[in-house]
């Protein structure tokens, strides 16, 4: 990736296996505390190591890279935790909920029941701080992203694409389908860290009613 930073590539799949190791690579660079290191980014696949050429060079990460594979030190990667994320689903918290339904001939209480079935493996943070790309979907909820994406689509809206769901944490532009909206801050500079779901988590989300969120939001203003 030019002279300042390298991706080392762990499979052409989504799978939590690939992930696994992008998460054992991102740890344990993270973990070297190595001069010179600028910024380390996961993605479902790759890590991307961007680092000063006056420090480092890309045989030395890729030496390091592989020191750090052919450890068996996974069982030492941080525990991950599971968060249980309350969404209020359909009208105008999730308008495209009715959409969904249409598309695959169900009930829109029927995705609204596969979508809570799942404990999703949080593969990725992108997008906008603290965003989570959380996977994988029943295949049948698999949806297409919107043909136009919204120009704003509200905080704490849950989305979803193909065989991924995610929350937005921040209001943003946005293409995946809007089912819900929940009262959960995801981000939050000020805190430590910052983002409420780190990679390798778990999420499982369930549904409350509109009166429920109004409380919520207010035991937690």
């Amino acid at each position: 990736m030019g002279d300042r930073a390298v991706v080392f590539e762990l499979g052409d799949e989504i799978s939590p296996v690939v992930n696994q190791k992008v998460r054992e690579l991102f740890v344990g660079f993270d973990r070297a505390a190595i001069k010179g290191i600028v910024e380390l980014v996961p993605g479902y696949r790759s890590l991307l190591v961007i680092y000063n050429p006056l420090k480092n060079n890309p045989q030395e990460l890729e030496s390091l890279a592989g020191a750090i594979l052919n450890d068996k030190g996974a069982s030492q990667l941080p525990a991950p935790k599971t968060v249980e994320i309350p969404v209020v689903y359909g009208e105008e918290y999730g308008p495209d909920l009715k959409w969904v339904a249409r598309y695959h001939k169900i009930s829109p209480q029927a995705v609204i029941r596969l979508h809570t079935q799942p404990v999703y493996h949080v593969y990725m943070i992108g997008f906008t701080p603290g965003y989570p790309y959380l996977g994988e979907l029943p295949d049948a909820l698999s949806t297409p992203r919107r043909k136009t994406p919204r120009i704003l689509v509200p905080r704490g809206s849950v989305g979803i694409a193909q065989k991924q769901t995610g929350i937005y944490p921040v209001a943003s532009p946005g293409g995946w389908q809007i089912i819900g909206r929940t009262p959960v801050g995801l981000f939050d500079p000020l805190n430590q860290p910052p983002a409420l779901l780190s990679m390798g988590d778990f999420v499982r989300f369930f549904p409350i009613s509109k009166d429920e969120m109004i409380t919520w939001q207010q035991r937690h203003a």
